[in-house]
């Protein structure tokens, strides 16, 4: 599986919109809040979570949550966690 940065951004850009299909991946700023940018309920997060932990194999403990804030976030955790 790769781990450049495009390639993840991509793929957590994808599994994003399988929760929230009315996202426009090119309104996205990878540096801003993500909840806040696709407004995303506590459920519909988790199911984000979990979608990660599924497709890349990377478990996400909960102490970790509050740490994935933006999409840099979310690929900056998951390269960490890749390699």
């Amino acid at each position: 599986m790769s781990t450049e940065r495009p390639t993840l951004m991509a793929t957590v850009v994808a599994l994003l919109r399988a929760i929230a299909p009315e996202v426009e991946p090119d309104t996205l700023a990878p540096a801003r809040a993500l909840r806040q940018q696709v407004d995303l309920d506590s459920m519909d997060w988790l199911n984000f979570l979990v979608s990660l932990h599924e497709h890349f194999g990377v478990t996400i403990p909960e102490a970790d949550y509050a740490g994935l804030v933006s999409l840099d976030n979310v690929v900056d955790y998951l390269q960490a966690r890749l390699k």
